[in-house]
């Protein structure tokens, strides 16, 4: 029988089935920690939930930050037209659940030796790619290799920099062996470079064929216009409830607003924040507004004059206003940033290190000591990468004038941001999706030779640290090395990062999903496809 404890939280998850408000892997989850059976917690969960997915229909969404650039190599994803294209043609061997848990895609198990120097994935025998083939361990072979080596261009190379080997096991499973601990892999895996994409003959990757191994099939596809999909019926997961779905690029916030609000429409991307609470009033949309781990940055190349000079990175830093930015430009929708690329969403957030305050007297002071008193520089963003770019950069420039800081801000083209400014222009606005862990975070934009090092920042000290904490297996010691590590990036690091934004999207009243939103990126962990459903 069971005790009043456990009966309790029954009850309790029962009617967080009922609102919606869980999911059902956490429902599950929960249910048999209570002392359920597994067969008795699905008989609840059907009897509790308060909307079952519903296949069918045409699901049409507008997409942001698409590109004539954007292409199919995955190791040049880098706007979120392509994430959100891969997530939905593509599979990966683990995903982020809606609940922000690591869950199984192509991978159905994995497992570590005692020491983390080597893991083992269990290959789902259902995955099948579009084209009809089983998705077999030399594919994931090729996919990984495809980001390892001198020769590779990837921009996901600096994950993968452990991995000593990769092996085929006979037994459709593969082992990934590093040269030093790595606790964090699997979570490693959903990065939306790593897809797993068809082996070639010859033990390449075969990419540019477009073949996935995800929920919908690509129909037709124009970048920087859009793509059209169909259900791939042999697809190894759960859902995939549309018929077909679309995804059309409208860079344009207001348009894209405007789509969603006329029904043109059924879901739109990044809404502007400033128009929440209309939207809000219209009865015929859902506003899904989710704390994340998502960051604004703006690198400086530390390589290059002015922001060579460590003075000179230190009063830009402190000459913006943090909380001002907040309040006006996202409206209360997003978590102060400090100066490091390490949010409280994440595990061994330092929260100790002191917040970095608005200090033009301070900042004023840093460039008469570096001799560059009424300070010129260019900072250049673009509409498309965050909702309200534009405005908080223009924002920062009055207060940086304060410190006697000239900041121009450069409005660049939507079309061609990433490939033209982003790790070009000295100085400029970056949205970074979430990461499930500082140290992917770190590995990809803060490791001396990583190919996104954006400020082209370099540290030994900090580099040594972030090697050591991959191999630390204890969670303490690993808390305190993210702590200096967070410490080194904030007071000597080239990057301004004033907040860490909400993902903010909407969807027509008739599109549904289970109550639970993935913090991993934009629209349900990009998702949205496979996971939402239309009711009614």
């Amino acid at each position: 029988m069971k005790n009043a404890k456990d009966q309790m939280m029954i009850d309790r998850l029962a009617d967080a089935a009922r609102e919606g408000s869980i999911s059902r892997r956490s429902f599950m989850n929960y249910s048999v920690a209570a002392g359920m059976t597994a067969s008795a917690a699905t008989g609840l969960w059907g009897t509790s939930a308060k909307a079952e997915p519903k296949r069918g229909g045409k699901y049409r969404m507008a997409q942001h930050d698409g590109n004539t650039s954007d292409q199919h190599d995955p190791g040049k994803y880098q706007s979120n037209f392509e994430i959100s294209l891969v997530h939905t043609f593509r599979a990966f061997l683990t995903m982020i659940n809606p609940d922000g848990t690591l869950g199984p895609d192509v991978a159905s198990e994995w497992s570590a030796t005692p020491d983390a120097k080597e893991w083992t994935f269990k290959l789902n025998p259902a995955a099948t790619f579009h084209s009809g083939a089983k998705v077999t361990a030399n594919d994931v072979l090729a996919s990984m290799n495809h980001h390892r080596g001198e020769d590779s261009t990837s921009a996901a190379t600096a994950l993968l920099a452990a991995v000593e080997d990769i092996v085929d096991n006979g037994d459709n499973s593969v082992t990934f062996k590093l040269t030093a601990p790595n606790a964090d892999l699997p979570w490693i895996m959903p990065d939306y470079h790593l897809p797993i994409v068809p082996a070639n003959e010859d033990g390449t990757a075969n990419w540019q064929s477009a073949d996935g191994c995800g929920p919908y099939k690509i129909a037709s596809l124009e970048f920087g216009v859009g793509a059209t999909f169909v259900r791939h019926e042999e697809w190894h997961g759960e859902g995939a409830y549309f018929d077909e779905v679309e995804f059309l690029v409208i860079n344009d916030p207001n348009a894209r607003q405007t789509a969603l609000v006329t029904g043109d429409v059924d879901a739109c991307s990044l809404l502007e924040n400033k128009t929440l609470a209309l939207l809000g009033r219209d009865p015929n949309i859902e506003v899904d507004n989710v704390s994340s781990a998502q960051c604004i940055t703006m690198p400086m190349h530390v390589d290059v004059a002015p922001f060579n000079n460590p003075d000179v990175r230190m009063a830009l830093k402190l000459a913006i206003n943090r909380e001002e930015l907040i309040e006006k430009i996202t409206f209360g929708a997003a978590t102060i940033g400090n100066d490091f690329h390490h949010s409280p969403a994440m595990p061994y957030f330092p929260s100790e290190i002191p917040q970095r305050e608005y200090d033009p007297d301070q900042a004023k002071s840093l460039l008469k000591k570096a001799g560059m008193e009424n300070l010129s520089v260019s900072l250049s963003t673009a509409e498309s990468i965050t909702t309200g770019a534009v405005d908080a950069a223009i924002l920062y420039a009055e207060h940086a004038k304060a410190a006697g800081i000239n900041i121009k801000v450069v409005r660049e083209p939507n079309d061609g941001y990433w490939s033209d400014v982003w790790l070009v222009k000295p100085w400029c606005m970056v949205t970074w999706g979430a990461r499930p862990t500082p140290d992917v975070m770190y590995t990809l934009a803060y490791k001396d030779d990583a190919a996104w090092n954006e400020s082209h920042w370099k540290n030994p000290r900090f580099n040594e640290i972030l090697l050591q904490a991959k191999a630390e297996l204890d969670d303490a010691k690993r808390a305190e090395m993210y702590h200096e590590m967070g410490m080194i990036s904030r007071d000597d690091g080239g990057s301004v990062i004033p907040y860490f934004p909400n993902f903010v999207y909407g969807r027509r009243k008739n599109v549904k999903h289970i109550g639970q939103l993935a913090p991993s990126w934009q629209m349900d962990g990009y998702r949205h496809a496979s996971r939402w459903w239309f009711d009614g």
